[in-house]
């Protein structure tokens, strides 16, 4: 199977793929007699892992213990859940983050006149010194 190939049924692109080889993410692909990549029916098992983890926001190193963790049928479900909890929690903090944003947007954007006038408490706010 070649990388298109691989890229196709995994709905991982090529780019992204030659990037996870990169950095050890996945095993490097073998190599045709012409020096085409020669990839393996497993590694779409192993993109497929990778792309739903990143769509849950996993960060690489994450990916990388979880697909150390799911290689090991000998490891603790204590360890996955572990991870999942720690993101998770980094999660809710990234959430509440955004959340006091947006109050604060909102805050602004109301008590801004929006007219002619060069007074404006969101430019206000910004060149604070908090």
């Amino acid at each position: 199977m070649n990388i298109g190939e691989l890229s196709k049924e995994s709905g991982v692109s090529a780019k992204l793929i030659r990037h996870y080889e990169g950095i050890g993410l996945i095993p490097e692909a073998g190599r045709t007699e012409n020096g085409y990549r020669s990839c393996h029916k497993d590694d779409i098992h192993y993109l497929r892992f990778i792309k739903r983890s990143r769509e849950l926001g996993f960060p690489l190193e994450d990916i990388k213990s979880l697909l150390g963790l799911w290689k090991n049928k000998s490891r603790s479900s204590k360890q996955v859940k572990l991870l999942a909890e720690k993101h998770l929690n980094e999660l809710d903090l990234k959430l509440k983050q955004l959340k006091d944003m947006s109050d604060t947007l909102k805050n602004l954007i109301k008590h801004c006149q929006g007219d002619h006038r060069p007074d404006c408490p969101i430019l206000r706010k910004l060149e604070q010194n908090e």
